[in-house]
């Protein structure tokens, strides 16, 4: 059996290391909140066993079943992924962000910064291929995004309200909908999205 060597090697280790860091954040997130893996399960339609795996360590979730964790949790989605200890200046080299992908790989996510929980914020880079969909289930209700368009023709659906933008146009919406991005132009489309989640009451 071969051994993978060079950047295979340490791609499979990333991915382990992410792996671990979302089962360990989502352990402590959710015995933080009190929940046993059958209400959390209860919560957000995710099989106990799976939410198991996860927080193991042995099973890399999709970016459909993070959504549902993190809106069950009514934790901002990047919070499940980060890692390490805030300090005053953070840099994300290229090659430490971390990247989710689409079951098909024609849509991907990349966090650029570790969630700001006082300001309940995340930001995102969204490469889509030509012809790709992405939907996403709805954030907590009070959600509000910002969304710009850097490359490319994009149609942004989020409920019954549909618009296309164009490289430079930037909008503003809320994502407490099932919302859709869909690449219409023959290059992919990149785009930049801030989300600010609702401050919790108390």
């Amino acid at each position: 059996m071969a051994t993978k060597t060079g950047r295979a090697a340490e791609v499979d280790a990333e991915i382990d290391d992410l792996g671990a860091a979302i089962g360990a954040n989502l352990r402590r997130l959710r015995t933080g909140h009190g929940l046993t893996l059958d209400a959390l399960s209860r919560l957000s339609g995710v099989s106990r066993a799976m939410i198991g795996q996860i927080e193991a360590g042995r099973s890399m979730p999709t970016i459909g079943v993070l959504w549902k964790l993190s809106r069950a949790l009514g934790e901002p989605f990047e919070v499940l992924m980060e890692g390490g200890t805030p300090v005053d200046m953070t840099v994300l080299r290229v090659a430490e962000t971390k990247v989710l992908s689409s079951l098909d790989g024609t849509a991907r996510t990349r966090a650029l910064f570790p969630a700001d929980r006082a300001r309940r914020t995340e930001f995102y880079e969204k490469v889509l291929r030509p012809g790709a969909v992405e939907v996403v289930e709805a954030h907590a209700p009070g959600t509000l995004a910002n969304l710009v368009i850097t490359h490319g023709l994009v149609e942004l659906t989020a409920g019954a309200a549909r618009v296309l933008l164009e490289t430079a146009d930037a909008v503003h919406f809320h994502p407490d909908v099932r919302h859709s991005y869909r690449n219409l132009g023959d290059k992919p489309a990149v785009m930049y999205l801030v989300v600010t989640y609702p401050v919790a009451a108390g």
